[in-house]
């Protein structure tokens, strides 16, 4: 096997120092970092949405959107709490297609990893200074954990992602709630293993250096809907699913039994208007069962500037990858979330 250098090693430290957090945005971050566990453990039932767009492939649109996004923050704070989707690396099955702003920071399809990492950092931080927004990321390559972990608030584990015992450790070290999502199979044992793994004290090799982490008790789990073995897809978010979630939970004895419904991949079969349908369902069931709306206070929504999907990054705010639901649809759903009892 032959590994090729193509750049020089990162300097982690150095580039940290770039664009770190004042003492006054740290707290106003550590403020917020605090009210989102406190929802996680049950003290605070506002609800929480994760919400943003499916990729975070240009700045200047991601921003106002972020900006659009706070301000709506401020008008339902006192029942939503609003954690911001700034996903910068993509999954792919096969290698092809957009790998995010971490391999290509023009989405242009020239990889710069390098300029990549460093517009990665950027952007996390220009959400959170301009806007007073936390942000949430998916941790797909757990070794670039370090190059954010002061700036990201939650953090998302794939469906591709969650049987990999690395996740499972790393997430087991993370100082921030972390969502493990169900495998594209459905399996609901393979996700809870998964935060059982996360929620345990590990020893393992994270990079050169042997680490002992705490465990995690803020791991959960993120529904999001399977496939069959003829790719047809399986949702997860009725009412029976949600009531067996909760069932693992408390044979599992974990902490934090929280839920969040992912209302876009396999549950809406990546029809993103049907993200509103799904949300409205999730709610029905809150209202009619107690235990539903004790456990499952968490929406993942898939959200940009413009409707739908495009193939070359040609309308400003409008996705490149999955389909999203444009602003005007987004902020109707939010203010429709707020005002239902």
């Amino acid at each position: 096997m032959v590994f090729t250098k193509v750049s020089a090693n990162i300097n982690i430290k150095h580039l940290k120092q770039t664009n770190h957090l004042n003492e006054a945005q740290e707290a106003k971050k550590k403020e917020r970092d605090k009210e989102l566990e406190a929802i996680i453990k049950g003290e605070d039932q506002r609800l929480l949405l994760i919400i943003g767009p499916c990729s975070s492939d240009n700045e200047a649109a991601v921003l106002e959107y972020a900006h659009r996004l706070a301000k709506l923050q401020e008008e339902v704070k006192d029942r939503i709490f609003i954690v911001m989707r700034v996903y910068t690396a993509k999954p792919r099955t096969n290698g092809d297609g957009y790998k995010g702003l971490i391999h290509e920071p023009s989405a242009d399809g020239r990889t710069d990893l390098i300029n990549g990492i460093k517009m990665v950092r950027d952007l996390h931080y220009k959400v959170i200074t301009e806007t007073g927004l936390t942000t949430a990321d998916e941790m797909l390559y757990p070794e670039n954990l370090p190059l954010v972990d002061d700036l990201v608030s939650y953090y998302a584990i794939g469906a591709r992602s969650v049987e990999n015992q690395q996740h499972r450790f790393v997430a087991s070290g993370i100082d921030a709630p972390t969502g493990l999502k169900n495998p594209t199979s459905g399996n609901l044992n393979v996700m809870f293993n998964g935060v059982y793994a996360a929620q345990q004290s590990q020893d393992f090799l994270f990079g050169n250096a042997e680490v002992k982490t705490s465990g995690n008790p803020f791991a959960h789990i993120i529904l999001r809907g399977g496939l069959d073995e003829n790719g047809k897809n399986h949702p997860n978010y009725y009412t029976d699913n949600l009531l067996e979630a909760i069932e693992i939970y408390e044979k599992m004895g974990l902490k934090n039994p929280f839920i969040v419904v992912d209302t876009n991949h396999d549950n809406s079969g990546k029809k993103y208007m049907e993200q509103i349908r799904i949300v409205r369902q999730t709610l029905i069931n809150r209202n009619w069962d107690t235990q539903i709306h004790q456990h499952v206070r968490g929406f993942m929504i898939e959200s940009y500037l413009e409707d739908g999907r495009q193939d070359q990054p040609d309308v400003f705010g409008k996705s490149i990858t999955d389909p999203c639901l444009g602003w005007d649809k987004t902020e109707q759903l939010i203010k429709e979330i707020y005002n239902t009892k």
